[in-house]
């Protein structure tokens, strides 16, 4: 099979490298500047995506990597072309959250109580009036997700004026605290229908253990194909309809805090996320390239996935979770492995914002320091973290730094709530 994929900076480059080892054809079209993108050495990028198309043809396979070219993926299926990654619809549940609200109320979800404003200054104003404890969410996805602990709001205005400050001018959504379980339900949509199984996750967006210090994009993730059932039906899986009608192709999750009235959905994400996809690669058990062909050609019920639970650990270097504009190659950290991983073991390291540089050196780019993400397996929460610790151990390189609690919380208390409550099948 043939893939072609799009998107700002390589951003998938490991499951392009999955592809590669599969046994498939993969050409990547990165759009950022060359300084901005991942994997050089280990991928090579096509200058023009839309001169590939006749590489590509109909019959095989587009990828999209982010929830911005939806109306681009529209009209390459209207077109006949077989594109993977979203739809409008999908980039609209995602990116305007006062939007992916009102259509969970219209289909009848309970949601969490959330005022959608137009610009920071608007939540302001209503914030003065209003004080209180609430999530701040930015529809421009470069500003982070914001959690109020001070009971008069002020924490939450002042990252407000910061905001405006940047000169952050899109929509801004304060949405109710809750306290209950955090949990994502997510599965892969092929245009008419979710492929089961569907998945259950918990996030871990804290940059220390213990979730304490800065929101980060995730330090790390805990997933199953196992126990998602009552949970995905009684919220994603009444999405189909939508998603069905937008012709959306690609992954969906949403995010829920579940508590004694029920699940109350957050948010979406329309698009493959990191590390979400390293953590579902580790139990798909024929790879990314018979699933993708699952989604793409539409009629298969659902695909094989291995039972039990998977861990992934998010390991980094200075700066993350910042980004260091001014980070040259030079700068860039080597990363070796005690014991290097082969055949099957491969599918348990995933490379993030790396490159292999002429002597074949591994590098980690200062510019992030988002160096990789390892994975481990198991029948149980235990046995998964443990699988996933020994191999973040095998990673060496300087200044090396991850969560080792990943999947704690679960153990200590929210698995058995989601149990006790009934969502946890």
């Amino acid at each position: 099979m043939r893939v072609l994929a799009v998107g700002p900076r390589v951003y998938l480059g490991d499951i392009y490298l999955a592809l590669l080892r599969e046994g498939h054809e993969v050409r990547v079209h990165a759009e950022d500047p060359p300084e901005e993108r991942a994997f050089g050495g280990l991928i090579q990028p096509v200058p023009d995506w839309r001169a590939e198309l006749d590489w590509v043809g109909r019959d095989d396979l587009l990828l999209f990597e982010r929830a911005n070219r939806g109306e681009v993926q529209d009209a390459l299926r209207a077109e006949g072309y077989r594109v993977i990654g979203g739809s409008a619809f999908g980039d609209r549940l995602e990116n305007d959250r006062a939007f992916g609200q009102a259509v969970l109320r219209e289909i009848g979800l309970p949601i969490a109580e959330s005022r959608g404003f137009d610009d920071p200054q608007a939540a302001l104003d209503w914030l003065a009036g209003h004080p209180g404890r609430h999530v701040l969410k930015f529809d421009d996805s470069h500003l982070p997700t914001f959690v109020g602990e001070h009971p008069g709001g002020a924490d939450l205005a002042f990252m407000l004026r910061r905001a405006m400050r940047l000169g952050a001018t899109g929509g801004v959504l304060l949405q109710e605290r809750l306290d209950g379980v955090e949990v994502g339900v997510g599965a892969y949509f092929d245009g008419r229908r979710f492929l089961r199984p569907a998945c259950i996750d918990f996030e871990h967006k804290r940059f220390f253990p213990g979730e304490m210090g800065e929101m980060t994009g995730e330090m790390g993730t805990l997933a199953s194909y196992e126990g998602a059932g009552r949970l995905f039906e009684a919220t994603l899986g009444r999405v189909a309809p939508l998603l069905a009608r937008a012709g959306h192709v690609g992954y969906v999750n949403l995010n829920l805090m579940v508590d004694e009235r029920g699940p109350l959905p957050l948010e979406f994400t329309c698009r493959f996320g990191n590390p979400g996809f390293a953590v579902l690669a580790a139990m798909q058990r024929d790879g990314w390239g018979d699933l993708f062909r699952r989604m793409a050609e539409g009629g298969s019920a659902g695909f094989a996935a291995t039972p039990g639970w998977s861990v992934a650990i998010v390991l980094t270097v200075p700066p993350f979770p910042a980004v260091d504009a001014a980070a040259t190659a030079g700068d860039d950290v080597p990363l070796f492995f005690l014991e290097e991983p082969r055949g099957e073991e491969l599918r348990h390291y995933h490379l993030v914002d790396a490159r292999r540089d002429a002597e074949g050196q591994l590098l980690v780019r200062r510019r992030s320091g988002h160096a990789m993400i390892v994975t481990g397996t198991g029948p149980s929460v235990a046995a998964a973290q443990e699988a996933a610790r020994a191999r973040a151990r095998n990673v060496v390189a300087p200044e090396l730094r991850w969560r080792e609690d990943i999947g704690e919380r679960f153990l200590q208390g929210e698995g058995a709530r989601l149990a006790s409550l009934g969502w946890l099948d």
